[in-house]
């Protein structure tokens, strides 16, 4: 195993925080028809699609629900335009800070990101001022009862280049996205079921931030979130445990 894997607990966090907001559903909808739209409705040929299938069924949406999401972005006529826009930004005690979002008018996006980095005393950067940091990573995780030698086998043999120790005892392996579905066939038929499974943008480097910098990049995080356009906020803070603990 080449190291561990604080995914579990992040990825727990923002699940807990997108249930709590209930707008988990709409946002996986509006990705689904996008990149149906963008790569076509077939999921063996779609590598993004395929990947956000996997995450509306980590999220517990309905097979009725995913599909009629491909067929309307399969079926989309050009004047149903959503653009893709990602914005780099650097939040408290300078972490980086990465938003994507869909949108239908970019001038209302940019305005309402800019606005949530300003509230909370942190500034906008340009395109490419922080993307380098992160690299978009396929991460399907397993329990901690499977054989970590068994999924290794089976992993790394079907394109994988990472297998993690998660903190909460369990497995990630990490993919890239183009081999994101390969990976995942390859452990099922071999018996071995995951608990999640999505793409994610993961941080080269992280940032130490004390409590004060935690409790305002929470709320930015948050304020983010909450905002319609956005899809997925990514960064590479790194909030310690004790300071966790204070904080809820």
């Amino acid at each position: 195993m080449a190291g561990h894997s604080k995914w579990a607990n992040i990825k727990h966090r923002k699940a807990g925080q997108d249930a709590k907001r209930g707008k988990v559903f709409t946002k996986i909808i509006r990705e689904l028809t996008v990149a149906s739209k963008l790569g076509g409705g077939n999921v063996a040929d779609n590598p993004r699609l395929r990947a956000i299938v996997d995450k509306a069924l980590s999220a517990n949406m309905t097979r009725d629900t995913i599909d009629r999401a491909i067929a309307r972005g399969a079926g989309a006529s050009e004047n149903e335009n959503l653009e893709e826009l990602t914005y780099e930004g650097y939040g408290p005690g300078g972490v980086a800070i990465l938003c994507e979002t869909l949108t239908d008018n970019k001038n209302r996006t940019v305005a309402e990101v800019r606005h949530g980095f300003s509230k909370f005393g942190c500034s906008l950067g340009t395109s490419g001022s922080v993307a380098y940091l992160f690299e978009r990573t396929g991460i399907i995780s397993f329990p901690g009862n499977v054989s970590e030698e068994e999924i290794m086998d089976h992993a790394l043999n079907a394109g994988a280049h990472d297998i993690l120790g998660a903190e909460n005892g369990g497995i990630d392996v990490m993919t890239s996205l183009e081999n994101f579905g390969a990976v995942q066939d390859a452990l099922k038929a071999a018996g071995i079921i995951s608990v999640s499974a999505e793409m994610t943008m993961l941080a080269s480097t992280e940032i130490d931030i004390n409590l004060k910098d935690a409790e305002k990049y929470l709320d930015l995080i948050d304020y983010l979130e909450e905002l319609d356009d956005v899809q997925n906020v990514f960064s590479n803070a790194n909030i310690s445990a004790e300071i966790i603990a204070k904080l809820q």
